[in-house]
């Protein structure tokens, strides 16, 4: 399998599958933490309404998915905070809205539409440089914002409404962690794909549960599961040859049940 890493896409796949397991321990640990995780899911799929429109255009449809995706989460907020409609409601607005958007763009295509299937179902090996830079600059921004305001995430993330009255900055952190979720979707579309991204969101951070209670340990260890399970599908992927992807979900649904049956073996904790 080593003989892999002499293809550049190889290579660069390699590298995509590590900052992805890093900015999505971060940025899934903070939904996992505000029981949001289904936004990962509504954004995802409202990225679907861009891709149908870009394509319909004839403009980039990471673009336009990008667009989408800021509208739709900034959507999510001003919903659930102007409007008074529970979050969990808005998002499956968004949701519907972005999946009919994106079925009628696509229909409304002229002839075939030849990368659909990458954005739906993923393909790591099709990264480009261009998009690994795009994704390094992504997780500097996400480090710099998380380092300079982790306290206040975190206090967000656990009690938005005590946060308020603490008198913490709870609309721009929620307004700009939201930003940041939206982008780090489209980012990750074409590496795993839109039927698997919600997988790479909560997976790692619900086994990370299982151990850790505490946000910053929740979000190292998702890393590592990440890291472990994306470098394990990836090379994996290459000898039985199916979709890294998929092996990557697989991998990290194991871990989380390897995690369930050690914490709850009597030999492992400290119950009599």
């Amino acid at each position: 399998m080593l003989q892999y890493l002499e293809y550049p896409f190889f290579r660069q796949a390699l590298v995509a599958v590590l900052l992805l397991s890093v900015c999505s321990a971060v940025i899934g640990t903070y939904i996992i933490s505000r029981r949001l995780v289904a936004i990962s899911g509504g954004v995802t799929h409202a990225c679907f309404g861009g891709l149908g429109l870009g394509y319909f255009l004839g403009l980039n449809p990471v673009l336009m998915a990008a667009v989408f995706a800021i509208g739709s989460s900034v959507g999510v907020e001003v919903l659930s905070r102007r409007f008074r409609l529970r979050e969990d409601s808005a998002i499956a607005v968004v949701w519907a809205l972005g999946m009919a958007l994106g079925v009628l763009f696509v229909f409304m295509t002229p002839g075939y539409v030849p990368e659909l299937n990458a954005f739906l179902f993923g393909n790591i090996l099709t990264v480009s440089s261009s998009d690994l830079w795009a994704f390094g600059i992504f997780a500097a921004v996400l480090a710099v914002f998380v380092a300079w305001k982790r306290r206040q995430i975190v206090a967000v993330a656990f009690d938005p409404d005590f946060s308020a009255v603490s008198g913490l900055p709870v609309r721009f952190i929620s307004y700009a962690m939201t930003v940041l979720v939206a982008v780090c979707i489209v980012l990750t579309i074409r590496l795993v794909g839109i039927m698997l991204l919600m997988s790479m969101m909560s997976l790692p951070m619900i086994t990370a549960e299982v151990f850790w209670h505490r946000f910053t340990p929740i979000a190292i260890a998702s890393a590592v599961f990440s890291a472990v399970a994306s470098l394990g599908g990836l090379f994996l992927s290459t000898v039985i040859d199916v979709p890294c992807s998929a092996l990557i979900v697989l991998i990290l649904a194991v871990f989380f049940v390897v995690a369930k049956i050690i914490k709850a073996c009597p030999l492992c904790t400290d119950r009599p």
